[in-house]
C-alpha cells in the first residue's frame, strides 16, 4: 500500500536539507508526514530524507534550482510522481545578501526576487493548480520582521519579505474558495548560516570589528531578551501545517520574540 493510498499527509520543503527547512522536515515526519525534501544540496536533501524516513514514513529528496523560471513547477511535478499528491507546501528556502543602498545592482536584486519571491509565487501556482482539484490543502511561507523595517544594508531581502506577505494574502483570497488555506510566519533571530552570514556583512558594512559584541546588541532588541531556535520557529510552521483550525487563512505568525508586535 502506497502512503498515499493509507491516507499519509505529503508536504513538500523547500530549503529543507539544513537550518530551518531541515527542523520543519524533522518535525513533520514525526508528525507522521511523508516529507518531500526540496533543495538544490542534493547531498544534504538526501542525508534529511533518509533521516526524516527513519523517524516517520518514507520521505524522499528533490534536487530543484528554485531561481531558474521553470524549477517550482518541476519541484512540485516531482512530487506528485513520487507520492501522487501533495497535501503541504511549506515555502522556506531563501538567500539574504548585506549591502549598502547604493551598492544595490540589478544581479544581486534579481538573485534575492528569484528566489525568495518568483519561487515562492510559481510554487503556490503549481501546487495550488493540484490542491484544487483536491478541494484541499495547506502552504506556509516564511517571511520575515525585515518585511516591515526599513533596513538600508538589506533592502533587497527585505523588500522580497514584503512582498511574500502580499502575495500570502493574495493567495488566500484566491485559493480559498477551493479548501487551501494560505498564512506565513515570521521567524526571530535563529542562529543559522545565513543569519551569520548576513550579521557578519552587516557588521562590516557598519564599521564594527568586535562581532561578538554586535550581535549581543542586535540580540539585546528582542523584547524576549534572546534568540529563537529553528525547532522552535518549525513548531509554529508546523502548527499551521497540521493543527491550526480550518478558518484561518492570510494570516502572519509572528514567531519573533517580540520584533513585530501586531
Amino acid at each position: 500500500m502506497s502512503n498515499a493510498e493509507a491516507g499519509i499527509l505529503t508536504a513538500i520543503v523547500t530549503g529543507g536539507a539544513a537550518g530551518l527547512g531541515e527542523a520543519v522536515c524533522r518535525q513533520l515526519a514525526g508528525r507522521g508526514v511523508e516529507v518531500m525534501v526540496a533543495d538544490r544540496d542534493r547531498a544534504g536533501a538526501e542525508r534529511v530524507a533518509n533521516e526524516c524516513g527513519r523517524a516517520g514514513p518514507k520521505s524522499h529528496a528533490i534536487v530543484v534550482d528554485l531561481a531558474a523560471p521553470e524549477g517550482p513547477a518541476r519541484m512540485i511535478e516531482g512530487a506528485l510522481a513520487v507520492a501522487g499528491k501533495v497535501d503541504i507546501l511549506v515555502n522556506n528556502a531563501g538567500i539574504g545578501k548585506g549591502e549598502a543602498f547604493l551598492d544595490i545592482d540589478a544581479a544581486s536584486w534579481d538573485a534575492s526576487m528569484a528566489i525568495n519571491l518568483r519561487a515562492v509565487v510559481l510554487a503556490m501556482v503549481a501546487v495550488g493548480r493540484h490542491m484544487r482539484e483536491r478541494k484541499r490543502g495547506r502552504i506556509v511561507n516564511v517571511t520575515s520582521p525585515a518585511s516591515r523595517m526599513a533596513l538600508p544594508n538589506y533592502t533587497a531581502y527585505a523588500a522580497s519579505k514584503a512582498a511574500v506577505d502580499s502575495v500570502t494574502r493574495a493567495a488566500a483570497v484566491a485559493l480559498g474558495p477551493h479548501g487551501i488555506l494560505v498564512n506565513s510566519v515570521a521567524p526571530g533571530m535563529m542562529d543559522t548560516a545565513l543569519q551569520d552570514k548576513t550579521e557578519r556583512e552587516f557588521a562590516a558594512l557598519e564599521g564594527r570589528n568586535d562581532f561578538a559584541a554586535f550581535v549581543a546588541e542586535r540580540t539585546k532588541r528582542i523584547p524576549l531578551g534572546r534568540r529563537t531556535s529553528c525547532d522552535e520557529v518549525a513548531a509554529g510552521i508546523v502548527w499551521l501545517a497540521l493543527d491550526a483550525p480550518g478558518y484561518i487563512t492570510a494570516e502572519r505568525l509572528n514567531v519573533s520574540g517580540g520584533l513585530d508586535k501586531d
